[in-house]
């Protein structure tokens, strides 16, 4: 064992699907890091960074996805957990939200067919193609939701899963400014509006900069927008032909 050297190691290690899952945890940690080091950057967002990481360290050592995939497989599977896990600190606010049941109702719809009818809209005013407008339209759903209705609908599932990423850094940045100039410090609406607009994201950012009322309500909008953009889009794209 010990006239080993570092290629064997590599070798060795290489072979092991658990070099992924350790791969993927570093580089969180250190994505953690350098948000810190940020001053808590939306830009830096540790999500981003260790996408960005990953993305080198595979391309440095010619792994493919699949073989990347079947190591971190295990963190993958912890996401179903973990999203069911919101569902805690919501239960302990049950009594806000029976009270806020009917402005929670009407501001989703509101704000998911602004989503989907601005993003369509825009990008089609644009010379975007169907394909391009029909991926943009599922934008502000968590990711997994995100691909699976882009399928759905005819749009690109990879591309859906990026402009996922991309309006959750948005949504995080601008959020702050927007709270301020409109002078609003209910957590029980900054919360809700950055887990309907910024999905993941904005429900990390809620709970670690507004506290656990505006991260379970951010977790509620998440779930019900996804619920909400899943069940309407699909037949609305093919009612309208699109």
């Amino acid at each position: 064992m010990n006239d080993l050297g570092l290629g064997d190691v590599w070798v060795y290690l290489s072979a092991s699907p658990l070099l992924h899952l350790l791969a993927t945890l570093v580089a969180f940690l250190i994505a953690l890091r350098i948000n810190r080091l940020a001053g808590g950057s939306p830009v830096l967002h540790p999500v981003i960074v260790a996408i960005a990481l990953l993305i080198g360290f595979l391309t440095l050592t010619k792994t493919d996805y699949p073989t990347y995939f079947a190591g971190a497989q295990f963190l993958h599977f912890l996401l179903g957990p973990a999203t069911v896990a919101l569902a805690i600190p919501l239960y302990d606010h049950r009594e806000r939200v029976r009270r806020m049941l009917v402005p929670i109702m009407v501001g989703t719809l509101t704000g998911v067919t602004t989503a989907i009818v601005s993003a369509v809209g825009i990008a089609l005013a644009l010379g975007a193609g169907r394909q391009t407008a029909l991926t943009l339209a599922p934008k502000s759903v968590t990711s997994p939701i995100a691909m699976g209705i882009a399928e759905k609908i005819g749009g690109i599932p990879s591309l859906a899963a990026g402009l996922v990423l991309l309006t959750g850094v948005i949504g995080c940045i601008l959020a702050p400014w927007i709270f301020r100039w409109t002078r609003i410090t209910d957590p029980t609406i900054r919360g809700y509006t950055l887990g309907l607009s910024a999905h993941g994201f904005g429900t990390a950012h809620a709970f670690a900069n507004y506290g656990a009322v505006a991260g379970a309500f951010s977790g509620l909008a998440m779930g019900l927008s996804g619920l909400v953009t899943a069940f309407l889009l699909p037949p609305v794209v093919h009612l309208l032909g699109l």
